[in-house]
């Protein structure tokens, strides 16, 4: 059997499902995603989730929290990078706003790449983002080690060609894949505390 480690870029798909209009999905189990786009070959050997905390809505906050902790119930594994506010001005007015940014986490991701290939963690590494950041990663880890290939699993409607032209295949997350994961509407965890699907996720 392939050995696969499957990473996620937690923003980027988050995002993209909101900009594909499948916003109702956000209710994701990353685990059973991951499962979900293995071939018969594969053996899941890790799931490794990238994000940042949000800290400039209260709401969103919440409504992360949740998620994150119904995530914690599933058995992967979450790194997290920093969210940072900006000072953005318009140049035309002078008007200022904050505008968040998240920060670390193509470095973290970079990573993990790198080092699980060092260590011999994979054979396949499946990439779920569409950032052409991370393309460097990618092509460092087939220059350095040839056995191993970093697969793309692009969000939905959403291919960005210099990240596919780097990897050693890629392919789209497609409607059907993320309606066979969602995880449950309730969840409960070890301390008896329920979670619920946010109520604006639905």
């Amino acid at each position: 059997m392939e050995r696969v480690v499957v990473y996620v870029d937690g923003f980027n798909l988050y995002f993209r499902l909101m900009e594909a209009g499948l916003k109702k999905y956000r209710w994701l189990d990353i685990y059973a995603l991951a499962k979900n786009i293995l071939k018969d070959n594969q053996s899941l050997v890790a799931v490794k989730y990238f994000t940042s905390r949000v800290n400039n809505d209260p709401e969103k906050q919440k409504r992360q929290t949740t998620h994150i902790e119904a995530l914690q119930t599933t058995g992967i594994c979450i790194f997290y990078g920093h969210y940072q506010n900006d000072n953005i001005e318009c140049k035309i007015c002078g008007n200022t706003w904050k505008k968040g940014n998240e920060k670390m986490t193509d470095v973290n991701i970079a990573t993990n790449l790198i080092i699980d290939a060092y260590m011999d963690i994979y054979d396949t590494a499946i990439l779920i983002s569409g950032d052409s950041d991370l393309v460097p990663p990618i092509r460092s880890v087939h220059k350095y080690f040839h056995s191993k290939r970093v697969v793309i699993a692009f969000p939905p409607r959403r291919k960005n060609n210099t990240v596919a032209i780097a990897s050693k295949g890629n392919f789209i997350i497609g409607r059907k894949k993320l309606i066979e994961s969602q995880l449950p509407l309730t969840i409960s965890k070890k301390d008896g505390f329920i979670l619920e699907k946010p109520k604006e996720w639905y």
